[in-house]
């Protein structure tokens, strides 16, 4: 209803994405392709009113770009202006970084990217997803990625005792 819950709506669960009310009408046929370099992880270092958490950086081990899939929608917004928005479809994590967080992007794989992209395809398309089982390293990152402002490439890159 307004732009304050886009956040919620960040990710979308592959078990529940044709059922929920967000992302029902969009899965059909408004499919996306997010590619990336890798994603964002925090992990609980410590507990407490306000507890801390170290950022980790998720990536394919080859260096290929993680193309996640994802669903898109347009919407008029209160003031009358119309927004995008987009959301990441994920699922259980694999053993390899279920420990850093239960949950993880789904991937598209280069040979299903037309096929998740026609909509004449419809639901049935959440098929061609894969879970990155293999091929997935990590390692933990500066912070600052906790803060939108900060942009670069140092954000991914190892902490000096990593």
């Amino acid at each position: 209803k307004d732009a304050s819950g886009a956040a919620r709506l960040i990710n979308a669960r592959v078990e529940t994405v044709a059922e929920k009310p967000a992302f029902r009408r969009a899965l059909p046929s408004r499919r996306c392709l997010l590619p990336a370099d890798g994603y964002y992880e925090w992990y609980p270092v410590s507990t407490g009113p306000k507890p801390a958490k170290q950022p980790y950086f998720i990536r394919p081990a080859d260096g290929s770009p993680f193309v996640m899939a994802g669903l898109y929608e347009f919407w008029k917004a209160p003031d009358g202006s119309w927004l995008t928005t987009a959301t990441v479809i994920t699922t259980s994590a694999t053993d390899g970084v279920g420990h850093l967080h239960d949950r993880m992007p789904m991937a598209v794989a280069r040979d299903a990217w037309a096929g998740w992209l026609d909509p004449h395809v419809g639901a049935e398309a959440l098929g061609l997803l894969t879970v990155p089982a293999a091929g997935l390293v990590y390692h933990r990152v500066s912070t600052a990625v906790n803060r939108v402002a900060n942009d670069g490439p140092e954000l991914v890159e190892p902490l000096a005792d990593a």
